[in-house]
Formats: structure tokens, sequence, C-alpha cells
């Protein structure tokens, strides 16, 4: 039995270690190659240059150093973040469902960015702590219905499922009136208010700047270090709350702390490119298949991954193929994501038969 668990773990190791080798080899991609390339050489002279002021290349210095390489940070770091969010909650619910699309976080950061641009005009970072702002706020509205009756019932083993299919639904539930809302809103505002939010709602990797990497990067700081934090508790309660318990586990106090991270996680990836669409939904399970087993650095890895490729195809691939026009990245994770939520439906009613 050792054995076996040492070669599982290897296993794990080796698939994790590959994914990251994935992630490397695509942020390079976005650099490097696309409608303009840029040799390896001249990259490490620009970096060069950028750090120790010295002679810039004309054009190529500018667009990887405002362009070109802020776009693939902040892509890397808010697939890490949608992928560890979705991760722990579908950990957390045990519930491959359960991610900030669909239990309605994503709708909070884009009812509130919406009302923002629409009602008060804003734009930029106001928009930004706006969209988290509302992330947090409909988390908590989630968290305490969810809580009002099932998390309150004890610490028996069907408590944790019977929580998360309350947190589900109640998130579902919301999801709808804040799409509501937001579709109210686009229709009473004029067509360059509602141009400008759609943007927005679309998910966009367009903006990125400097300043966006490093307020992101200083939350994932913090973030992080929660998730390895909580990861050891989390394991333990996929036991059963009874046997968590009996180990010495907190339980409400874990599960809120996850909720907690998850949410913060999502809300400052939604604040930094817009409610980039399924990559927390999609990132857990094909870790897991990949991996082999749950595992949130896995994850993160695939959230990641997703993010660059659909980012690389949206900007650079997307055009060829659409006489010029630049996606979103949200509108490639969107459509990667319709079909895999059927397919993951009929294969979960298979099980079930």
């Amino acid at each position: 039995m050792p054995v076996r668990a040492s070669f599982l773990r290897r296993t794990l190791l080796n698939r994790t270690a590959i994914l990251g080798a994935a992630v490397v080899i695509l942020f390079a991609a976005g650099i490097l190659l696309g409608s303009y390339t840029v040799t390896i050489p001249d990259f490490f002279r620009i970096l060069t240059a950028h750090f120790t002021g010295g002679e810039k290349i004309p054009g190529a210095s500018f667009i990887v150093m405002e362009s070109k390489l802020p776009r693939a940070v902040i892509g890397t770091m808010i697939g890490l973040a949608f992928g560890l969010s979705g991760g722990l909650f579908q950990t957390m619910l045990r519930n491959p469902l359960a991610s900030p699309d669909v239990i309605g976080i994503s709708y909070g950061a884009s009812a509130a960015a919406v009302t923002a641009i629409v009602v008060f005009g804003a734009s930029g970072a106001a928009v930004s702590g706006a969209a988290l702002g509302g992330a947090l706020g409909v988390a908590a509205v989630i968290y305490g219905i969810s809580r009002s009756g099932t998390l309150r019932a004890g610490a028996g083993a069907g408590t944790g499922s019977a929580a998360g299919n309350r947190l589900i639904l109640a998130g579902v539930g919301i999801a709808s009136a804040l799409g509501a809302l937001v579709n109210f809103l686009l229709t009473r505002t004029d067509i360059r208010t509602a141009a400008d939010a759609l943007v927005w709602l679309n998910g966009s990797l367009n903006a990125a700047s400097w300043d966006r990497a490093g307020v992101l990067a200083a939350a994932l700081l913090i973030l992080v270090p929660a998730v390895a934090v909580l990861a050891g508790p989390l394991r333990i309660i996929e036991l059963g709350d009874d046997t968590a318990a009996g180990l010495g586990i907190r339980v409400h106090r874990t599960r809120l702390g996850v909720v907690l991270t998850a949410v913060a996680l999502a809300a400052v990836a939604t604040a930094a490119a817009g409610p980039v669409a399924f990559v927390a939904f999609l990132a857990g399970p094909i870790a897991r298949r990949f991996a082999g087993k749950a595992s949130l650095p896995a994850s993160a890895l695939v959230g990641a991954l997703i993010v660059l490729a659909a980012d690389y195809f949206a900007a650079n691939i997307a055009p060829l193929l659409l006489d010029g026009t630049v996606l979103p990245v949200g509108v490639v994770t969107g459509a990667l994501g319709a079909p895999f939520l059927l397919w993951l439906l009929v294969t979960a009613n298979r099980k079930d038969a």
C-alpha cells in the first residue's frame, strides 16, 4: 500500500510538472509569437534594457514591455486564480458544477461593474473595484442563505453535501436575477456605453497593464499561501464531516475559510480582466482527469493554460479566420465551456444510471 501511494504521488508530481512546463511554453509563445514576432535574444535585450536603462529597440521594446508581457503575466495570474477558486469550490462541495461561474460570484461582479459603468459612468480602476465589491457581496448573501439551514444542522456526513446543494441552488437563483439586472441596464443606456460594458462582460486582456498586474500579484501573494494552509484540512473534510471533526478539524471554520479564499481569488481575477467565462469551471475537472486525482496545483496550472491558449487564439488566430476581428478571451473560453458542461452532465447521468 505505501508503495502504491508513493507511485501515485510521483505520478501526480510528474503530471503537475508537465502542466507547469506547458504553461511556460504558452507564456513564451504569447510574448514571442503572434502578429508581431520577437526573437529570444531580442526579448532578453529588451528585458535587460528595461531594468538597466540601456538602449531600447524602437517599436519592439514598447510592444513587448507595454503590451505582450503584461498581457501574458495577467493572463497567467488570472488563470491561476480562477483555477484555484474553481478547485476549492468543487473540492469542498464535492460537485463538479460548483464554480464561480455557476454559483453566481461572477454575476455579482458583472452586475456591480455594469452598474458602475452605466449608472455612474465609471471606468478603469473604479470598475474593477465595483466588480470586487459585487463579487464579495453576492458571495456573502449566497453563503448566508446556504448556512441558514443545513450548515447549522451539525457535522453529519451528509451535511456538507446538503449545504453544497443549497449553496449551488442559491447561487443559480441569484445569478438569474443579476443576469436580468445586467440586461435591463444594457437596454437603458446608450449604444457606446453598452458596448464598453459588453467588452468588460466578455472578459478581456486588452486593458492589461503593469498597474493591474501589480495589484493582482499582491492579492495572490496573500491568497495562495491561504490556499496552502487550507489544503490540508480540506483533504480531511473530503473524508466526511464526522471523520474530520473526530480528527480535530473545525469543519465550519474551515469551510468558511475556503469559501472566503475561493471567492477572493475569483473576485480579484474578475476585477483584473472581467468575468472570463468557464475557466474556474473547466480547470478542476480537466486537472482531475489529467493528474488522476483532485489537485489544487494542477487546477491552478490548467486554469493558466486555458487562459493563455484562449488568449493566443483570440488575439492571433481568430483575426485570420474572422477577417481581422480580435475576440475577447472570454468569448473563446465560453465557447469551450458550454460543450464541456453538456458533456459533464451527460457523463454524470450515465454514471447515475
